[in-house]
């Protein structure tokens, strides 16, 4: 993804979720998703859609250790 894209869909993601904290870095070995952090916790991947152009999937595990 390219920076212009990436901003894009943290701006996105800030206003869906109501959260200025929401930040995307791109992935080092992978060209279609960035990381996604609130501050300095990583929480998810974003991908670019195959079967879609211009639309994106927002990947988000919830780990049993995670939850009271």
């Amino acid at each position: 993804m390219d920076e212009k894209t990436i901003r894009k869909v943290e701006s996105h993601l800030r206003g869906t979720f109501a959260n200025a904290r929401i930040t995307l870095a791109p992935r080092p070995k992978q060209k279609d998703s960035c990381e996604v952090y609130v501050g300095e916790e990583f929480i998810g991947v974003v991908y670019q859609d195959e079967d879609e152009d211009g639309s994106f999937m927002f990947e988000m595990a919830i780990l049993a250790e995670d939850l009271p």
